[in-house]
Order: C-alpha cells, then sequence, then structure tokens
C-alpha cells in the first residue's frame, strides 16, 4: 500500500536515487566503440544479438512503412492528425525568430535562426511501444525545418511504422540500445551521423547518451518517470487515477502527492489500492507505488510548493492558476482538476520529452527551439567601431591579447 507519511519524512524520498550510471556505461562503452570501429557490422551484430533483428540491414523499406500505415484504424489515424496538429501549433510558437535591430548609431545587431541539417529520434519499443514519442520528436523537427529526420527504434510495432510514414517519415531504422545511439552519433553506411539525438530510452541508452554527448547533441540525460500533485481537497478517485497513470510507466516511476489533508490521503491510499486491483498494468504500477511513491501530509500550499521546487518534477499538477507564480522548478505544468497529465503526454500540445531526476531545474522539456541554431549578427559603421574601439582595445590588452588591440587599431589609420 502507498505510504502516507510527514513532511518531515520527505526528504529521503526527494532525495532521487542516483541514476545507477556507471554500470550501465561499462557495458555501452564496448558497443559504442565497436560501432565506431566497424560501423553497420557491429551495428548488425547487436542488433541481431540484442534487439531480434531478422532483415538484413536495419533500414525499413518505405514500402513497409506504407503498407503499415494503410493497416491502421481510421480511429488511430485520426487520433494521430488531431495529436499532430496540437503539436505542431504548440510548437511554432516556441520557434525562435530571425531579428535585427539598431542597438546605437551604426551598430547594426540580430540573430538569424537556422535548423539543424540531420536529426535523430529514439523511440522506445520496449514493454510500451511509443507512438506518440515519435509525434513529439517529428513534429517539432519539423517545425523546425531540420532537412532529414531519423527514427530508430528497436522491435517497431506496425503503429510505430505507420505513424512515421503519417509524418512523412522515411528515414527509419530497426536499431535501439547503445548501438542506436553510437550509429547516430558517428554515422554508418545505412544510418546518417546527425547532429541531435532526441527521446527518451533505457539506463542502457541513456549510459550512451551521456558518453556521446558533444560528439554528437542530445536532448538531457534522462532518469525514470516521475509526477508530483499538490492538492487541498478534491476527488480521491481522480487522483488516483493520475498518480497511477505515471506509476505504470515503470517500476522506477514515482508518483507523489502533497496535501494538507489527512483525510484525502486516506481516501487515495484506498482509491490506489482498489484500482490498482483491477489494472492490466499493475504488475508494473505496483511496485511503483510501494517503492518510489508516497502521499505527504504538509502543513500548508505554501510548503507543498517549496517541496515541490527542491524536487524539481518532471510532471507537476496543481490545483488552480494562482499557485502557478510561485513554481519555479518543473518540466511541465498541469492546472486545475481536469487537465491529466495523460492530455499532455499525447495530444493537448506540450511536448512530453521532459527532464527528470532534478534537471527541470536547468531547462524545460523538449521544445522545437531545440533543433534549431540562433547565430548572432552584428554590422557595425566605422564611427560605431571608432565609439567601442577604447573599450576594445583596453579589455584586449588587459587580457593580453596584443593582436585583437591592434585589429581595431589599423582600420582607424586607413
Amino acid at each position: 500500500m502507498i505510504r502516507i507519511i510527514s513532511s518531515k519524512e520527505a526528504g529521503r524520498l526527494l532525495q532521487r536515487r542516483a541514476l545507477r550510471l556507471s554500470e550501465a556505461e561499462r557495458v555501452v562503452r564496448p558497443i559504442v566503440e565497436a560501432v565506431r570501429r566497424r560501423g553497420d557490422r557491429a551495428l548488425i551484430q547487436y542488433a541481431r544479438r540484442l534487439d531480434g533483428l531478422k532483415r538484413p540491414g536495419v533500414r525499413v523499406p518505405p514500402e513497409e512503412l506504407e503498407h503499415a500505415a494503410r493497416r491502421l484504424p481510421a480511429t488511430f489515424r485520426k487520433a494521430v492528425r488531431a495529436a499532430a496538429r496540437n503539436v505542431r501549433d504548440y510548437a511554432r510558437r516556441q520557434l525562435p525568430r530571425d531579428a535585427a535591430w539598431s542597438a546605437a548609431p551604426g551598430l547594426r545587431l540580430g540573430q538569424v535562426v537556422r535548423p539543424l541539417e540531420a536529426v535523430g529520434c529514439y523511440i522506445p519499443a520496449g514493454r510500451y511501444p511509443l507512438p506518440s514519442t515519435l509525434l513529439m520528436t517529428v513534429v517539432p523537427a519539423r517545425v523546425a525545418g531540420v532537412g532529414r529526420i531519423c527514427v530508430a527504434s528497436p522491435r517497431p510495432v506496425p503503429e510505430i511504422l505507420g505513424t512515421a510514414y503519417l509524418l512523412g517519415v522515411r528515414d527509419v531504422l530497426e536499431m535501439g540500445g547503445a548501438q542506436a545511439i553510437a550509429a547516430f552519433a558517428f554515422g554508418t553506411r545505412s544510418v546518417p551521423k546527425v547532429d541531435r539525438i532526441v527521446g527518451p530510452g533505457n539506463v542502457y541508452v541513456t549510459a550512451a547518451k551521456k558518453l556521446l554527448a558533444g560528439e554528437v547533441g542530445i536532448d538531457f540525460v534522462a532518469g525514470p518517470s516521475e509526477i508530483l500533485i499538490i492538492a487541498e481537497d478534491g476527488n480521491p478517485a481522480v487522483l488516483a487515477a493520475d498518480m497511477l497513470a505515471q506509476a505504470e510507466h515503470d517500476v522506477e516511476a514515482s508518483a507523489i502527492l502533497l496535501t494538507t489533508s489527512q483525510k484525502l490521503a486516506r481516501a487515495v491510499a484506498w482509491q490506489v489500492e482498489w484500482q490498482l486491483s483491477t489494472l492490466p498494468t499493475a504488475g508494473v504500477a505496483r511496485p511503483a507505488i510501494d517503492q518510489n511513491s508516497a502521499i505527504v501530509l504538509v502543513s500548508s500550499l505554501e510548503e507543498a510548493l517549496e517541496l515541490a521546487n527542491r524536487f524539481a518534477p518532471e510532471h507537476l499538477t496543481i490545483p488552480d492558476r494562482a499557485l502557478l507564480k510561485q513554481v519555479r522548478n518543473a518540466g511541465s505544468v498541469f492546472i486545475g482538476p481536469d487537465s491529466p497529465e495523460a492530455a499532455g503526454d499525447y495530444a493537448s500540445g506540450p511536448n512530453h520529452v521532459l527532464p527528470t531526476g532534478g534537471a527541470a531545474r536547468l531547462r524545460g522539456g523538449l521544445s522545437a527551439a531545440d533543433f534549431v541554431k540562433v547565430i548572432s549578427t552584428q554590422e557595425l559603421s566605422a564611427a560605431a567601431l571608432a565609439r567601442l574601439a577604447p573599450a576594445v582595445r583596453t579589455l584586449a590588452r588587459a587580457e593580453g591579447l596584443e593582436a585583437h588591440a591592434r585589429s581595431v587599431e589599423v582600420r582607424s589609420r586607413g
């Protein structure tokens, strides 16, 4: 049964277990090195051994994608279109724009926005195949104008292949794990080298991304999924359902409720047990609830928000908009009783690829901005340079960089 604890006992709960990446890194390092040295031969060897690859290579033929799309139920295709429309609209609003302005007479500054040339979208297909993650990675990349969007998925189901086709993706690769990340990072004969890899994965995928960050861009090093809910009152069945929706992701997932009401805490705990008794995914949700989750009794909403900001959850649910101004750290915020996290997972528009493990202190979720470069521009007239020259010369010589100072002075001698 889910624990009910006091806020004084919450410290250990809020101090997440460190990601067990060191052992995973030892496992994936030789895989990464083999793909770097031997390319497709190593990639296919590992794909056969670890993912059960049957086809001659990792590339999925376009006609197979089209066939999968045609077999998708009409209701599924309609859902994909609806979700893609909302994700696309939201991503367009996130995209940085070209800009230029006059900062001073003769000094024109600005920025130009350029898309990445190629990205790799990693789509898990283990316990739960995730066509929704295709939407969340491919659509913002498309909005950003990325030239080549590649999808990697081990053992992809028809829903993943068909959704890729519906989204206009033709570079689909049946590969997973560290070998897929390495192939994207280095490039092989059949896998293009990409500029950035995005999308969630297991601990081995995460370890490979961490090892290769710098060789290739990544979104973030992600850990188990998590939700933190703040509630003074509300429907216990709804609150329990939201906690279980997170817990069924993974046995390592966590669902935490912060409440001022002992009565509500007991009612939610009872609902969690009752709903688990009929939940088909209870085999996953039960360990997550028993080992990583809790209901925490707090003295006030202010204390709840302070705990939430310390935790920096991937998903944060708050009862009303008035509390939003006090939220400092969260991957995505769900406001009010009719804003379930599941809506954000699939169709409301904001991205579901979110920072976990406290990384929400540093950044928000995946966005269209992750698929572009913002390049600064500057254009100076001779008069504007003359006004800046004393500051430039002084600072350059203070740093011992004489050629910098002379590069300004030589222009004034003309």
